[in-house]
């Protein structure tokens, strides 16, 4: 990313990395000049409507004693009984749905795809919000239209006291140390655990929130398990061809503890395995259980005809996950929606660049039948279309 990016204000994106991120949050005035809104809050209840899409209505009293928490897809009904204020409706991954939503999220490109998770919208009456509270991810808050007051203090983990007998987690201890009025255009961004409370100021607040990735450690040691367990023979065993009479049976011995570490980092210790599994964990889809192939599959026959009639234009699909290894200067291997496809010579530009643009043009003479068959695998798992 070059110093001619100015997402942040007067700051580069390399001043920002350098002295923000997961460091201390940041208010960019006027980030998004002029903004205009790619999805209208009229489209985002239609989308909370629909069954494939995660939704989610907060509701509490005025007085912040009691909070209700509904999960979509919800009716029109839902919203014409919703109460005339202090309520919020959450809409998740609005960039898999909308074109327009997905074009925003290339603004934070300076940023690793697998490090990108997704844009959620909220729509929120006077006084709504979903209360102090923190995140284990960084993310940046756009206001999209309306007006968010936003409180910030402290850094809170799992141990911190919040409210019981509620839907949604709230910090009891909450005490802010800075607050901003957020308008059309504002940018806060929040290092992960930093405390947070965003409240709408009068109706028709709508606020964008892009997420970043963070597994957890947890999540990546239970990948690694799950990842060797189906590849690991049963004849692999502990071996100690060595082994000599201890002076008490009783010990476990340094010696065997060093050959346990041993076993661990011949896994462990390994790039070749470690980074086919990881490019193929952190491009699984964000719901893998929804379907995203095509009701027609091509071949590479097809896409070599269509080629002798002229150019093609393809575009990444929307909630499609990509991103590559490089394993030698001629040879990467490119990840997409957690499968992976090993690319040599000329097809290694094929791989970076559909990681790199959303949209890539295939001319005739460009490309090999590697090349091809892999967008004809892309194509047939739903990664990749063709307008």
């Amino acid at each position: 990313m070059t110093a001619a990016f100015t997402l942040f204000g007067e700051l580069t994106a390399e001043e920002f990395l350098r002295d923000y991120w997961q460091k201390k949050p940041l208010l960019i005035r006027n980030a998004f000049p002029d903004f205009e809104p790619p999805v209208a809050a009229e489209e985002v209840a239609g989308l909370a409507c629909e069954a494939d899409v995660e939704s989610r209505l907060i509701i509490q009293s005025p007085d912040g004693k009691e909070w209700k928490l509904k999960h979509g897809p919800f009716s029109e009904e839902s919203f014409s009984d919703l109460p005339d204020s202090h309520w919020t409706l959450l809409v998740q991954a609005v960039d898999h749905w909308v074109p327009q939503a997905s074009e925003l999220i290339e603004q934070f490109r300076f940023a690793p795809n697998w490090r990108i998770d997704d844009l959620m919208i909220s729509y929120a009456a006077d006084g709504g919000g979903v209360g102090p509270h923190y995140d284990n991810y960084d993310v940046f808050l756009i206001q999209a239209e309306g007006q968010r007051r936003w409180e910030v203090g402290g850094i809170f983990d799992e141990f911190s006291p919040r409210r019981e007998n509620t839907p949604v987690m709230i910090l009891t201890e909450w005490k802010e140390e800075q607050s901003w009025v957020l308008n059309p255009g504002d940018m806060l961004y929040l290092p992960p655990r930093v405390g947070h409370n965003g409240v709408a100021v009068g109706d028709g607040c709508m606020t964008y929130s892009v997420g970043f990735r963070a597994p957890s450690h947890e999540e990546i040691l239970r990948g690694l398990v799950e990842e060797l367990s189906g590849k690991l023979k049963n004849e692999d065993r502990y071996q100690d061809p060595d082994l000599e009479i201890q002076s008490n049976p009783g010990e476990i011995s340094p010696k065997a503890i060093a050959q346990i570490r041993s076993i661990t980092e011949e896994y462990l210790c390994n790039d070749s395995f470690l980074s086919d599994w990881f490019g193929r964990y952190m491009t699984e889809p964000k719901y893998p259980d929804l379907e995203q192939v095509p009701e027609d599959e091509i071949s590479l026959e097809q896409i070599q005809e269509v080629l002798e009639e002229g150019d093609l234009l393809l575009t990444r699909n929307e909630g499609s996950r990509f991103s590559y290894y490089q394993l030698a200067d001629d040879k990467v291997i490119l990840f997409a929606d957690g499968n992976s496809f090993e690319c040599e010579g000329a097809t290694c530009a094929l791989a970076t660049g559909l990681c790199q643009n959303v949209n890539i043009v295939i001319n005739q003479g460009d490309w090999s039948d590697q090349a091809l068959q892999i967008l004809v695998s892309l194509f047939n798992q739903g990664s990749i279309y063709c307008e």
